[in-house]
């Protein structure tokens, strides 16, 4: 065995016709050390940061106040202070009262009805003979409107007058008799009492008679007429209607309050609902009595209607004047709270809201008298109404 001296390899050759040789890779830098300025720029940007939401915060978000805080119990309406804390006034408006003028006037809505008026009917039954109605014209009192067949009537008329002239005979020779004593009065009594009945009969039958013809009551308009010549007609049977128009009455009611201020004459301002006219009525009935259920006056007020502007029927709205009184208190509508037992009002006491029981008396759509419980002078909370309570301080404000 021979030992051989191991022999270094020769270096690779390139052949720079074919390619290019490699290029040597640059020696290794060591890595450049860190910049120191990047460290205070983020704290700088995290301050601006965190004083930008500080700044927010107090612009925005501000700290409840001492007298905020001092609410206590009272939470959001700030405890016993209402609103803003302890110590603190409810803003409130108020109306001074004063005396002034006001007329007593009363509104209510009435009907119109006819002076007179009547449903024509037949008394007997029978048929229509005649006929001597014209629709919707007037007629005088005692016209004769239609007839009604009698001619039975008539027959039993005619034959009662014979009887009667035959009683009236026998009666006088009854009465010669009983002078000379031939007859008893017995006999004298029972032919004078045969003449009396057949004279009452024909008085009956004269009064059946003219029921058969049918006449106007009294002056008026004729309405529509319900039946014709040759109908049959029995007792209620309705023919026509008949009224007087001129005057009218308008029935309207008072609340009861005002019972012992309402008198006849007084004037009564009525308005027709449909034209809207407004004309001038007076009082000339009142009913002795108020309505048990409605627990108002019925009234009654006539006009004389001339030119025909109301109808009966028809919807009217009426104000009664009751007088004009000078010393007045009346408030705002808004400023009484009805309750129960009545009406109150809030009335500012040594800057303090108080509780005022009141009665009231005419009303409008925007005052209210006051016939009890307040005085010239008194100053009535008219707004905050809701928020205000007994007792609570109050800031007036104009």
């Amino acid at each position: 065995m021979s030992l051989e001296t191991p022999t270094a390899a020769s270096p690779k050759t390139w052949d720079t016709t074919t390619s290019a040789p490699p290029v040597a890779a640059p020696p290794a830098t060591p890595a450049s050390p860190p910049k120191r300025g990047r460290g205070w720029l983020g704290w700088l940007l995290a301050a601006v940061i965190i004083g930008g939401m500080a700044w927010a915060k107090m612009k925005y978000f501000p700290s409840p106040t001492a007298g905020e805080k001092g609410g206590g119990k009272g939470g959001a309406s700030g405890g016993k202070g209402g609103l803003g804390g302890a110590g603190a006034k409810v803003p409130v408006q108020v109306y001074v009262v004063a005396a002034t003028k006001l007329s007593d006037e009363v509104t209510s809505t009435g009907s119109v009805i006819a002076d007179e008026s009547v449903t024509i009917q037949s008394e007997i039954s029978g048929k229509i003979t005649s006929l001597n109605i014209q629709e919707g014209q007037p007629v005088r009192k005692g016209q004769l409107l239609f007839t009604i067949n009698a001619a039975d009537v008539q027959a039993q008329l005619q034959k009662q007058e014979y009887n009667i002239k035959l009683y009236r005979d026998q009666e006088q020779r009854q009465r010669t008799l009983l002078a000379k004593e031939y007859i008893s009065r017995q006999e004298y009594e029972q032919s004078q009492n045969a003449l009396l009945t057949a004279q009452a009969d024909l008085a009956a039958l004269r009064v059946t008679l003219q029921k058969a013809y049918v006449r106007a009551p009294f002056d008026g308009i004729l309405g529509l007429r319900n039946t014709s010549v040759g109908a049959y007609v029995s007792p209620g049977t309705a023919i026509t209607t008949l009224s007087r128009v001129k005057p009218v009455k308008i029935d309207f009611n008072v609340p009861s309050r005002f019972a012992q201020s309402v008198r006849v004459g007084d004037p009564v301002l009525v308005t027709d609902e449909a034209t809207t006219k407004k004309i001038e009525a007076k009082v000339y009935a009142i009913n002795p009595q108020i309505d048990p259920v409605s627990r108002t006056l019925p009234v009654r007020a006539i006009y004389s209607n001339k030119n025909m502007e109301l109808r009966p029927g028809g919807f009217v709205k009426v104000n009664l004047e009751l007088g004009e009184t000078a010393d007045a208190l009346q408030i705002p509508t808004e400023a009484v709270v009805p309750i129960a037992s009545g009406y109150t009002v809030f009335v500012v006491r040594k800057g303090k809201a108080a509780v005022q029981t009141v009665n009231i008396g005419v009303r409008s759509d925007k005052l209210i008298q006051i016939t009890k419980g307040l005085a010239v002078g008194d100053s009535v909370i008219r707004t905050g109404i809701l928020q205000v309570k007994e007792g609570d301080r109050v800031a007036v404000q104009k």
